[in-house]
């Protein structure tokens, strides 16, 4: 039997794990083999390196924090579903990206666009893993300052994307 502190840090790693061991098969098959194997070798060390630097950022962007509400994310439209507040935004009509932890440890997402009011989501809501991945679209977005953000301790906020031509949206 495993520990559950165990199982969820394997769970969090999960994808970084699985590129490690496609990535040593790859090296396996490119030290052992010739022709065809080699470059299957060679594909699989390469999907392997990307799983890897990939299962790492979304490991560091995890977090343990729980909070209510859903997150969905489908085809470029960003929905928080929240026993309170809610509220969807088109990836186009975004114009900001905050992140904003409080005194009292608790940390959200606020999403400004151009068709409303901000939309805010808890940093643990269900699914808010999701936001870096939807997120990466965005002209000049850095997706290293939202983990980053997120593995901060302190009471702040942080900017993590504005869009450039806001100028031209008003």
């Amino acid at each position: 039997m495993i520990r559950p502190e165990a199982a969820a840090t394997l769970a969090r790693w999960r994808e970084a794990l699985v590129g490690a061991l496609l990535g040593g098969l790859g090296l396996y098959l490119l030290v052992t083999s010739g022709g065809l194997l080699f470059l299957f070798g060679l594909a699989l060390g390469a999907l392997g390196a990307f799983l890897v630097f990939s299962g790492v950022r979304h490991a560091r962007f995890r977090t343990e924090a729980e909070a209510p509400g859903l997150l969905e994310v489908i085809e470029g439209q960003i929905t928080y579903l929240g026993p309170v507040i809610g509220g969807s935004v088109a990836l186009h009509d975004l114009t900001e990206v905050l992140f904003r932890r409080t005194s009292t440890g608790e940390a959200f997402w606020r999403l400004s666009h151009t068709a409303g009011t901000p939309l805010f989501i808890p940093e643990g809501a269900r699914g808010a893993e999701a936001l870096l991945d939807a997120l990466a679209p965005l002209p000049g977005f850095d997706g290293g300052a939202m983990v980053r953000a997120v593995q901060t301790r302190t009471p702040t906020t942080i900017t993590v994307w504005r869009r450039r031509d806001i100028a031209a949206l008003t």
